[in-house]
């Protein structure tokens, strides 16, 4: 058997995490079985779906490098095949036309609800012949006629063993009254027709699929192995949501996120191999397997994905990350021809950033003035400070050669004849300098602004603190 696993998202909205991790799952296991990825857009649902909900699903899968091998397949543009099938399940007594009229359906669910029943259809029009008196017009569904004995049962791969009780079940509308079909009865066509093997997906599709076993089976087809993955919470326990920060693997993309981080963070997010925590593409392929998968929702830990987006920032080469920076710097409207060779920026940034975004957030000092009005510029630009931030200034104005290592003696010479500590210097000047207290090491920082501004800045603290005091 060749393994053939599909990614079958309905693009009504964006690419969520958790169908995200789904996708790598089916992708995965694919890849390792050496089988066929399939990728179906599910648009049946003609009144929500949208062509750009399609291509952000198109754009995130692309980001993460989830290539399918067949498709994308669009159900609006099997509607013809639909139609045969459904008229092979009429001929064959499988299915039928329900005329019944919404009211009698409200109705008819009201009385259920009074007397505390499962609200669900009552076959009225299962058994029933056309009646003569109505017009040919008169508007209809289709229902499959599910099984009124027996049960339904399956091993669930990450589930384990299930049994559905064919009581527990109405009869199924597989065709809308406009003559659309519906996606339980489409996602069984396309299964059986694309010979998809295995079936991977998220837990609230676990209640649909005794139903699509029992249309499988009505087309004499083998259902295939089903494996329900559960939820993604939150921190908190609870769904998880934008109160948890971003859900869409587009919002990741534009927060700073790798997508090789991304990737390996919902790799893990519900699956294990030992207790190894990072994973190259290759090895997601060679260790993945759904035997392994839990049964227990997954949590999503912002703070694990962003400790994991930090070491492969890390391992890349520096001129690819500084690649990806600019187009972060570009997007914050940074003039990067106005500060240093932005590799040099990335070299100082990097340990102090988790994202491409934040490390283009903290580079602002070096490409643009900084703003020193503000807390930190009331604590540190002080009256005592003045005197430290004139002699330093003067000292940077004397260095001959400028380098890293010509401010370093600077600031040295500076606390020394000032007999005060390095840190008494330090952070006034760093407040002057970058308009914060927190920035790579103090010389590095100045000698990458450069001499001419770094005067400046400090000139215009030094007036900021005399307006501020006379």
């Amino acid at each position: 058997m060749t393994v053939c696993t599909r990614f079958a998202p309905s693009p009504t909205g964006f690419l969520h995490v958790g169908s995200a991790r789904t996708a790598l799952y089916s992708w995965a296991y694919a890849k390792k079985q050496k089988g066929t990825f399939i990728l179906r857009i599910e648009d049946t649902d003609i009144a929500r779906s949208t062509q750009e909900a399609v291509d952000v699903i198109l754009e995130g899968m692309q980001w993460l490098g989830l290539h399918w091998d067949t498709g994308p397949f669009y159900q609006t543009q099997r509607f013809p095949r639909y139609a045969a099938v459904v008229e092979q399940l009429l001929a064959q007594g499988h299915a039928y036309k329900c005329y019944c009229s919404k009211e009698r359906l409200e109705s008819l669910r009201e009385e259920q609800i009074q007397n505390k029943q499962k609200a669900r259809y009552d076959g009225h029009c299962r058994d029933k012949k056309l009646n003569p008196e109505l017009s040919p017009n008169t508007s209809f569904v289709v229902r499959f006629k599910n099984p009124t004995s027996g049960f339904v049962e399956f091993t669930d791969a990450v589930m384990g063993h299930i049994t559905t009780q064919n009581t527990e079940m109405d009869d199924l509308i597989i065709v809308r009254s406009d003559g659309t079909p519906t996606y339980n009865f489409t996602v069984v066509v396309d299964d059986w027709e694309m010979q998809v093997t295995h079936v991977i997906r998220g837990s609230d599709h676990l209640t649909n699929t005794p139903r699509q076993i029992n249309i499988l089976k009505a087309l004499g087809a083998t259902p295939p192995i089903y494996a329900h993955l559960p939820m993604i919470l939150g921190t908190d326990g609870k769904k998880l949501s934008k109160r948890h920060g971003a859900v869409s693997v587009l919002q990741y993309r534009e927060e700073g996120f790798l997508p090789e981080a991304l990737l390996n963070y919902l790799i893990r997010l519900g699956w294990s191999h030992g207790d190894q925590e990072i994973f190259s593409t290759d090895e997601i392929i060679e260790y993945f397997d759904i035997s392994a998968l839990n049964k227990a929702p997954a949590a999503f830990d912002t703070n694990k994905l962003l400790w994991l987006n930090h070491h492969y920032m890390k391992a890349l080469p520096l001129e690819k990350l500084t690649e990806l920076l600019q187009v972060y710097m570009q997007k914050l409207g940074l003039n990067l021809a106005t500060g240093p060779k932005l590799i040099e920026v990335a070299q100082v940034l990097l340990e102090r950033s988790k994202t491409l975004l934040e490390m283009a957030e903290k580079s602002r000092y070096f490409y643009e003035e900084c703003n020193i009005e503000n807390e930190s510029g009331a604590k540190h630009l002080t009256p005592e400070a003045k005197p430290l931030l004139q002699a330093f200034k003067t000292a940077l104005e004397l260095i001959p050669i400028w380098h890293k290592e010509a401010v370093h003696e600077a600031l040295l010479s500076t606390s020394t004849t000032a007999n005060t500590k390095l840190g008494q210097l330090a952070q006034p000047v760093r407040v002057a300098v970058t308009g914060g207290v927190n920035s790579p090491s103090i010389d590095i920082t100045i000698a990458l602004i450069g001499r001419e501004r770094v005067v400046a800045r400090i000139e215009k603290a030094l007036q900021w603190i005399a307006s501020k005091n006379s």
